[in-house]
């Protein structure tokens, strides 16, 4: 595939680095998932082009691997967003990340109680109806206050983290969708705010359960509801 304006990911003249980035641009697409070995197969003069692609990371450029992306094998990356245009004179140097020091680290972990913030789970908790147990991290929040936004450090587990990323938390949105509940929702809800936890109804546990299941199993559950 071409894309107008940029050069041919074969060009020999370009880094291996900006080869892979154009080939990830131009073959793959964004939001598409390839194999290390259609990778290491583009690039078979190559040894260390799992490293170049890697290299592109720190260039604003996201590549999902299985641990970020649990539909994912573990051949398998999903090309997410372009990052800088590292084909271009002075694009490919590294930005200096944002580092978060480990006493930062510490406080903003015990200031969330070690839970995350989105669902109230605790690192090492396995998950409503599954097996697999919450990684915590740090994730930068995008928060919009009228018309100004400011980014928080939380903390949140991978899933959260990786479902929440790009979107921006609306503080009046909130407090609108708030006005709009019932005496009942609102009793509800003030209680999570309280306890800074959501706590899972019945249903809710129940509906982790069955999404756990395998098609087959899902058809029979929705048999004993009485659906087709």
């Amino acid at each position: 595939m071409t894309i107008a304006g940029i050069p041919s990911w074969r060009n020999g003249e370009l880094s291996t680095m900006a080869r892979c980035a154009l080939w990830l641009a131009t073959e793959v697409g964004v939001g598409e998932v390839f194999t290390k070995t259609q990778l290491r197969e583009a690039f078979p003069e190559t040894s260390q082009i799992d490293r170049r692609m890697r290299d592109l990371r720190d260039r604003g450029w996201r590549i999902a691997t299985n641990r970020d992306d649990v539909t994912l094998s573990s051949n398998e990356h999903r090309f997410v967003e372009m990052g800088a245009e590292v084909w271009k004179p002075g694009q490919s140097r590294v930005k200096p990340a944002a580092v978060v020091s480990a006493p930062q680290r510490r406080e903003i972990l015990d200031r969330d109680d070690h839970l995350c913030r989105v669902c109230g789970i605790a690192a090492g908790e396995a998950y409503d109806g599954g097996i697999e147990t919450a990684q915590l991290d740090l994730a930068r929040r995008e928060v919009t206050n009228s018309g100004s936004v400011s980014v928080e450090l939380v903390t949140e587990c991978r899933r959260c983290r990786i479902g929440g990323r790009g979107q921006q938390t609306d503080l009046g949105g909130v407090l609108d969708r708030l006005e709009q509940m019932s005496q009942v929702e609102r009793e509800h809800f003030a209680q999570w705010v309280a306890a800074d936890r959501r706590d899972f109804s019945l249903l809710d546990r129940l509906w982790g359960e069955y999404r756990s299941l395998p098609a087959e199993s899902r058809g029979t559950v929705r048999q004993a509801l009485g659906q087709s």
